[in-house]
């Protein structure tokens, strides 16, 4: 995916009392603990000051127990996660009227713009696109967004002699009439709340919280729907945000191992409750996936609700110089070093860090080139 790469650095644990090291300099051992990723990695380090000498002193005895090279190599912060194929979250439409529900959907109905999502007292509550939901009755004198929203669905639907602006007005309030004795409703010029449901787009009814017959009320649930097209929901750690990116391209592998394309639509928060009584609640994040291109849908067809795998790449550094992050020296200073080796002598050599991924991480710095040998303490 793409976004920038994020360092993330936890402080280092309390220093143990100081001891004499090599070439007279002091050391002190401490810990550091560099997450990037998935991946969490705990790298010794040594946070050293040379006995007044410069940082990157020469170390005068023992060398390191163990050395690596700078390898020049593309590093890629990626992460895979399992997910749920299906048609993305539900949400709840809600009735905001009293009375009998006297026709509902049947379950997986698809219903568009202008359609009857079900019926109270045997008049429509109708569906319109919309990412703001109805919360007033609107009628003449009523300004905000709401009232554009209205109006831009009355004019997809063909209704005319109004502007579609912020703005209800007695035009408006004519062309609902004439909305109104379209669906056998009074024509009032108003519509009331409840009358229309805002969906983003055409839905799918999911499931029904309620029967024909039933009572209804406003705040009683009636059915849940959710997209028509083919999704995947992934929920990630909050640790993970990082590779939810809206807009972000995702790979998706199906379970019969065909691998399609797909782009980040929704991230969300949500919290989720204790396992248990006294168990703190944990925070996710639920990411939805679209399915993008003909080729990738069409995979998807032959799958009601499957699981899946996503692939997520949060960041990529190509034609790079790494080293393991064991490697990494936390310096008293600030920032890390490297411990370069060069023949029977050690060299301590800040360096700048850039991208943590897979257990390696890129740096840069003076004298760090493809092939030094560097330490890797204790």
């Amino acid at each position: 995916m793409g976004g920038a790469a994020v360092e993330e650095r936890a402080p280092a644990e309390e220093v143990r009392p100081r001891r004499r090291g090599r070439g007279g300099g002091r050391v002190a051992a401490a810990v550091v603990v560099v997450a990037a990723g998935a991946v969490t990695a705990a790298v010794t380090a040594a946070a050293f000051g040379l006995g007044g000498g410069p940082v990157g002193g020469t170390a005068q005895s023992a060398l390191p127990p163990k050395t690596t090279q700078v390898t020049r190599e593309t590093l890629t912060d990626a992460r895979s996660a399992d997910g749920e194929l299906g048609y993305g979250p539900a949400t709840a439409a809600t009735s905001r009227l009293p009375g009998t529900l006297t026709r509902l959907p049947d379950t997986g109905e698809r219903i568009t713009r202008g359609e009857t999502l079900y019926e109270v007292d045997g008049r429509p509550v109708t569906l319109m696109y919309g990412s703001m939901p109805a919360y007033r009755a609107l009628q003449p004198g009523t300004e905000g967004r709401d009232v554009e929203q209205l109006e831009r669905n009355l004019s997809a639907l063909g209704y005319s002699g109004f502007t579609v602006d912020e703005e209800y007005t007695y035009a408006t309030a004519e062309a609902v009439g004439q909305w109104q004795e379209d669906r056998g409703l009074d024509e009032t010029g108003v519509v009331e709340l409840g009358r229309v449901v805002f969906a983003p787009r055409a839905v799918r009814v999911d499931s029904l919280q309620a029967g024909k017959g039933d009572p209804t009320a406003p705040g009683r649930k009636v059915l849940s729907y959710t997209g028509t097209t083919k999704a995947v929901t992934v929920e990630l750690d909050a640790a993970d945000q990082r590779l939810a990116k809206k807009g972000a391209k995702v790979t998706v592998t199906l379970p019969d191992d065909t691998t399609v394309n797909g782009r980040v639509d929704e991230v969300t928060t949500v919290i989720e409750p204790g396992d248990g009584p006294g168990d703190d609640p944990q925070t996710k994040v639920e990411v939805v996936v679209e399915l993008t291109g003909k080729k990738a849908r069409k995979a998807a067809d032959a799958y009601a609700l499957a699981s899946v795998d996503v692939s997520f790449t949060a960041g990529t550094r190509e034609n790079v110089l790494t080293v393991p992050v064991a490697a990494l020296l936390a310096l008293q200073e600030g920032g890390f070093g490297v411990e370069v080796v060069t023949g029977s002598t050690s060299a301590y050599v800040p360096v700048r860090t850039g991208l943590f991924a897979g257990g390696q991480v890129e740096i840069s710095g003076d004298g760090i080139t493809e092939g030094t040998t560097v330490g890797i303490p204790k």
